[in-house]
């Protein structure tokens, strides 16, 4: 599902005009960058958690030669399913 798919779902589902929706899709997902970008969790119960972890360096392998090298450390966005969410996928 791409974002006009979901934002026409929303309308569907929501009553309002698509219009709307979009306005608010927009906004959620920025409220959510602006969190996660000051390393705050966003959590939302049942559906799930948004949240920065960090990767620590550690050694790797170049796949084209195969020779060892260094992966910096990193920071990453984790979703992790809530357990509403799991039990309607299952």
């Amino acid at each position: 599902m791409n974002k006009k798919e979901f934002i026409d779902k929303l309308a569907e589902n929501s009553g309002y005009q698509k219009k709307e929706c979009e306005k608010f899709f927009d906004a959620f997902i920025k409220t959510v960058e602006d969190a996660l970008v000051k390393e705050k969790r966003v959590q939302f119960v049942g559906f799930g958690t948004f949240e920065v972890v960090e990767r620590a360096e550690r050694e790797g392998r170049n796949p084209q030669s195969g020779e060892p090298m260094t992966i910096k450390a990193s920071k990453a966005v984790r979703f992790k399913a809530g357990s509403t969410l799991k039990g309607l996928v299952k």
